[in-house]
């Protein structure tokens, strides 16, 4: 009597249905028809062992509560302490974010910060309901027009995560005349604490000399916000 043998099939994106593999969907209906992971699958080409690019970008998404806007600020060892991920995809999905930054940077329709509402609008429904500390900084040009929103650090704001050199490193790079700290409380409340206004003190200490002000700090809770000009604690 024979015995079973057991057979390691590695499933790929050419085992899906036509319609189903992300670049096909992309050909036939269009990038907007494909979802993140699937618009990731195809930046990333290829999976890892029995996962399928898509299932390796689905674990990719996964890695933080922000979902995709984990690429905007994971960094290369980051991105390859996952478990598929080497030094190759790594650098596919940092360059396609970077280009997405630059494509938006250029845009003609800059959007104009002349109050925190402005970005309030723009940021309160995705980090209203986050469940870390993430703290942004809004670069803006001479005009006050905003050049891009980048992320900074996760989890508990205090001096030995956010730091000037890190803040002002990424200012610099995108030719920031000014920038607005911003960040959220996971407990919904937005009032500051001291730590808030002490390392907003030392970044404004650090932007005058280096000659990039930061024009306010916003911290945002559920479904509201504080102003540090507005309240007068700049």
């Amino acid at each position: 009597m024979k015995e079973d043998v057991k057979v390691n099939y590695s499933y790929t994106i050419k085992d899906l249905p036509l319609d189903e593999r992300p670049r096909e969907k992309l050909k036939k209906y269009g990038v907007d028809s494909l979802s993140n992971a699937e618009l990731l699958a195809v930046i990333i080409r290829t999976g890892y062992g029995e996962d399928t690019a898509i299932d390796l970008a689905n674990r990719i998404l996964s890695m933080d509560s922000s979902g995709i806007e984990f690429l905007n600020y994971a960094t290369m060892e980051e991105l390859m302490n996952i478990r598929g991920v080497g030094d190759c995809k790594a650098a596919q999905i940092q360059a396609s974010v970077e280009l997405g930054k630059r494509i938006s940077s250029n845009r003609r329709d800059k959007i104009q910060v002349d109050s925190p509402q402005v970005l309030v609008n723009l940021l309160m429904e995705k980090m209203r309901y986050l469940k870390k500390e993430h703290f942004k900084i809004a670069i803006l040009d001479t005009k006050n027009q905003l050049i891009s929103i980048e992320g900074i650090s996760i989890g508990n704001l205090n001096a030995s995560i956010v730091h000037p050199r890190e803040v002002f490193n990424i200012a610099i790079r995108r030719s920031a005349n000014s920038i607005i700290l911003i960040h959220n409380h996971p407990s919904g409340d937005p009032a500051p604490s001291n730590e808030d206004i002490n390392i907003t003190k030392r970044l404004i200490e650090a932007g005058s000399i280096i000659g990039i002000k930061v024009l306010d700090h916003i911290i945002i809770g559920d479904n509201r916000y504080i102003s540090f000009k507005q309240r007068n604690i700049i």
